[in-house]
């Protein structure tokens, strides 16, 4: 039972005075954050306002309060917002309600059997293809109120709603161009220069102070939603259509992948700036709750938000309390200060997702997918496109087909049958570690087998006893058959983490594809040409010699063999 204790009930053990004010500022500032994200998310996928602040309060408390990660904040998200619109658009909202609630119980389900790990087998070219996909939608969604366009309805298809916005554009109206632009320049300055204040509060609160003053001709929340009823979200059970229950499995899937890929990722990045561990199946528990009760309010699909959260961590969290504060200030705003949201101006809320979509979109990964092979590139361009142009249901499910594809051809490509010759047998010495003498002050680790997508989590055996690790970290390669891009990916995270714990990593006896791959993304400027070494042989020697190193300059430790940890060899 301890295994699946949520987070907040382990942390309260030793709660404390001095923890509960650092959660408390922590919780009000990403909850200020919040507001203005959760009623842009809502008003791109084509619902009221409310529905964003109403999954902030339900699904942010939920996800704190039942989740697995320390400093996880829960709530609506760029990644849903395709989705979102086309449910919406197809099924209308009772659709969508039923389509959330499906999907909160296949991520308790997920979670509950601990097939939660299943979302690792998504490989990295598809997760790029369809972020960047998602992005873009977002951003061509945002136009209009960008550039206060007067369009009656713009079209859900890419294609069809960048015509409709050119051929529309003379309807530019200058007042809203002109808020837009300077809230945009206002968060990236922000962001830049002035991190530990949010741009987003400072870009709401100033555009709509311009508003209200000056009495700006823009269109407001008021002005298209008549504003975010005050008071508590009221329990509605939403009217269920059972003849769509078989259409919308698959919607349903996609929300519930989509949504345990993005609660996972960020737990991962609250992981590593907070030094913590999140627990994948508890978290993947809470967001099915989340996902189920969400709905029932008027909310709309929830996850993990990866921003809010390393803002939330930035602000000093330190539990899942700060979590649980964010959504209670959003409350707080509701039911006091409702009737001031139909001031806020739509010009600035597309200039805040115009940002969020730009870093949602891992636009620095396409340079290093760029340099693998043509097929995983290719399978990222069509999952891409497909995203744009078709939908996001498609595009993954192509995606993961031509993944497999991928996968097959990679291990396929490493059988080989060959002679055992006098040279094979001499050229094997210099890779066997037996009768090899190890330094104490190295440890060697290997990877057997392919290090392929679905199996890069492994490399975490290295990882979780770095603090314990000599200062020289040797990894054969010589049985790794076959390297991808998501293997790739997880090496560099390796050789990163190695890195910044003051240790180095050393690299040997990788074979002709993984060498080609690694050769190919310029590995070598993350460890060091030096470092990459032909065979176990010449990486001990290298060890040796960085060793030799640190003695001269006087920074080795002394009495090695008692202070290192004892370790089999």
């Amino acid at each position: 039972m301890k295994d699946w204790l949520p987070k907040s009930v382990q942390c309260l053990r030793n709660y404390t005075g001095r923890t509960f004010v650092a959660d408390l500022i922590a919780g009000i500032t990403v909850g200020l954050v919040a507001l203005p994200l959760a009623m842009a998310f809502a008003i791109a996928s084509g619902v009221p306002p409310q529905a964003g602040l109403y999954t902030a309060i339900i699904a942010g408390f939920l996800v704190s309060a039942l989740g697995g990660s320390t400093t996880q904040i829960g709530g609506p998200t760029g990644a849903f917002v395709v989705v979102v619109y086309g449910i919406v658009m197809k099924y209308g909202m009772d659709g969508l309600y039923m389509c959330t609630l499906m999907a909160g119980v296949m991520l308790v389900i997920l979670g509950i059997t601990g097939l939660g790990s299943a979302v690792k087998f998504i490989p990295r070219p598809v997760v790029v293809g369809f972020t960047n996909g998602i992005a873009v939608i977002i951003a061509s969604t945002q136009i209009k109120d960008f550039f206060g366009l007067q369009i009656e309805k713009v079209p859900g298809e890419f294609a069809a709603r960048i015509e409709t916005l050119v051929l529309n554009f003379r309807t530019l109206s200058p007042v809203a161009t002109g808020l837009a632009v300077c809230s945009l320049a206002l968060i990236i300055v922000f962001m830049r220069y002035v991190k530990k204040v949010p741009g987003y509060i400072v870009a709401l609160f100033l555009g709509t102070a311009l508003v209200v003053i000056f009495r700006l001709p823009v269109e407001t929340i008021g002005t298209r939603f008549g504003g975010i009823p005050s008071g508590l979200p009221h329990l509605q059970v939403p009217q269920f259509h059972f003849d769509l229950l078989r259409p919308l499995v698959s919607p349903a899937i996609t929300v519930a992948m989509l949504g345990a890929i993005e609660s996972l990722m960020s737990a991962v990045v609250s992981d590593r700036m907070s030094a913590t561990k999140h627990n994948p199946n508890v978290e993947l528990v809470a967001q099915g709750v989340a996902n189920i009760f969400s709905p029932l309010f008027g909310g709309l699909p929830a996850t993990g938000a990866i921003a809010r959260t390393a803002t939330n961590i930035r602000s000093g969290a330190k539990t899942p309390v700060a979590g649980i504060i964010h959504a209670l200030t959003l409350l707080a705003i509701i039911l006091f200060a409702a009737p001031l949201a139909r001031f806020v101006p739509l010009a600035v809320l597309s200039a805040i997702l115009l940002v969020v979509s730009y870093h949602m979109g891992e636009w620095r990964e396409i340079p290093e997918l760029l340099k693998l092979s043509p097929l995983e590139i290719g399978t990222w361009l069509v999952t891409f496109f497909l995203t744009v142009f078709a939908d996001l249901t498609v595009a993954v499910e192509a995606g993961m087909i031509l993944a497999a594809l991928v996968y097959i051809r990679k291990v396929t490509e490493t059988t080989t049958v060959s002679e055992v010759t006098e040279q094979y047998l001499q050229e094997g010495h210099a890779h066997i570690l037996q009768h090899k003498e190890i330094p104490p002050y190295v440890a060697i680790f290997r990877i057997h087998g392919p290090f392929l997508f679905g199996a890069t989590d492994k490399i975490n055996v290295v990882i979780e006893r770095i603090p314990d690790l000599p200062p020289i970290v040797i990894l054969r390669l010589r049985n790794m058959t076959a390297l991808d891009g998501t293997g790739l990916q997880a090496l560099e995270n390796l050789a990163e983490v190695v890195h910044k714990s003051g240790r180095v990593l050393l690299l040997c006896g990788g074979r002709q594809q993984p060498a080609e791959i690694m050769r190919d993304a310029e590995f070598e400027q993350h460890v060091g040409a030096e470092n990459i070494c032909a065979s176990v042989s010449e990486a001990l020697q290298q060890a040796r010699k960085l060793w030799s190193l640190r003695i001269d300059q006087g920074s080795a430790v002394t009495q090695v063999d008692e202070e290192l940890p004892a370790r089999s060899r």
